[in-house]
């Protein structure tokens, strides 16, 4: 009963989920009833609607005022099967926005794997490759937080976020990817020999990386090895530091009138390297943002062979090491002096290069320390 309602509560109405009577609570509406929810803005109407409830013995629920009601609800969430439902009963309880806030800790601390249900786990054996991010172990997914909250086993990068490594149960074996005896085989073998060695045993095995899998992470070489032997790998997506160190330096890969593209580059081998499959002839007349991974060691060659190409010299270049970590930090150069720079700044690896004039967007950037 009620004059008006939200557009939601009569979109229910009109979907024949409730019945909705368009007027005013009048005595005798309680009569017949059990259990009463009082929600109105109304108080005269709410006080005179909970006192037929108290005289026919009617649970009643007061929203406005919980000490006037005869009963109370939990504020209730699900996850993973899971309910959860939280009741209290002192003054501070009764207030539901309280009760609300504590229900939706319980429920996102299940669901992002920082709180662990106390019963048998539904977990299926087998592996999943989980982009853990950029470094800041709060940027891992919601997802990839909960499977390692489920794991056996957890191989890791050097650069995923091993902070959470901290938070798993002592019964978890960690392996680290970058101490695993490689022997006669290559080290992308070996980790691959070893989450198939794991999960034959009937393990749930997480290969935490950084960044995402399939971003110049091998993940795709990690789940051919794994299918050519029939075992079931998941997938799931991480931020990738091309877009996310950046961001957390103040820089957008993007922005109006400035650069309508960017490009990702892996700057591993050198432009004069035989092995290198980029065009950088092609980069280098690009008017977009260029953003190199894995490059430090290569930039001077990098800069030299995009200004030879027709790239001014005096583009912009931001380095941006163990970004989104606490020891992130950014130098700035121009494709003239980058490679100096580098060398007098001490840039070391792991740094996100951006190149373009979205390095100059954001607010001023302190110069290079002395």
């Amino acid at each position: 009963m009620s004059p008006e309602v939200t557009p939601s509560v009569q979109a229910m109405a009109d979907a024949g989920e409730i019945t909705w009577h368009r007027r005013p609570y009048e005595e005798g509406d309680l009569t017949d009833a059990w259990y009463a929810l009082i929600a109105t803005g109304d108080v005269d109407a709410n006080t005179r609607a909970s006192a037929e409830a108290e005289r026919h013995r009617v649970w009643c629920v007061r929203s406005d005022d919980a000490d006037e009601a005869t009963a109370w609800t939990p504020a209730t969430g699900h996850s993973e099967g899971v309910t959860v439902a939280v009741l209290t009963t002192d003054a501070r309880g009764r207030d539901p926005r309280h009760t609300a806030a504590i229900r939706d800790a319980v429920v996102e601390g299940l669901r992002d794997g920082t709180l662990v249900a106390p019963h048998h786990r539904t977990r299926t054996p087998g592996v999943a490759l989980v982009g853990g991010g950029p470094g800041d172990p709060d940027l891992i997914t919601v997802r990839g937080r909960r499977l390692l909250a489920e794991a056996d086993v957890v191989i890791a990068d050097r650069l995923g976020p091993r902070d959470l490594l901290a938070e798993l149960p002592p019964h978890v074996e960690v392996i680290d990817a970058a101490k695993i005896p490689y022997g006669r085989f290559m080290a992308q073998e070996a980790i691959n020999n070893a989450l198939i060695e794991h999960a034959k045993q009937g393990k749930s095995v997480v290969r935490l990386k950084g960044g995402d899998p399939y971003v110049f992470g091998r993940g795709m070489e990690e789940l051919q090895a794994l299918a050519e032997v029939g075992i079931p790998c998941t997938v799931v997506p991480g931020i990738s530091s091309s877009i996310s160190v950046p961001s957390a330096a103040g820089i957008p890969v993007t922005h109006r009138g400035v650069a309508h593209e960017f490009t990702v580059v892996s700057g591993h081998v050198a432009p004069d390297d035989e092995r290198s499959l980029v065009d950088w002839p092609s980069l280098a007349r690009l008017t977009g943002t260029l953003v190199i991974l894995m490059g430090v060691d290569k930039i001077g060659k990098i800069a030299e062979t995009l200004v030879a190409h027709g790239k001014p010299a005096d583009t912009p270049v931001a380095l941006v090491q163990e970004g989104t970590t606490a020891a992130q930090r950014r130098v700035d150069a121009t494709l003239a002096t980058v490679a100096e720079t580098v060398r007098t700044e001490d840039v070391k690896p792991p740094a996100v290069i951006v190149i373009g004039e979205v390095v100059k967007v954001g607010p001023p950037v302190a110069a290079p320390s002395e």
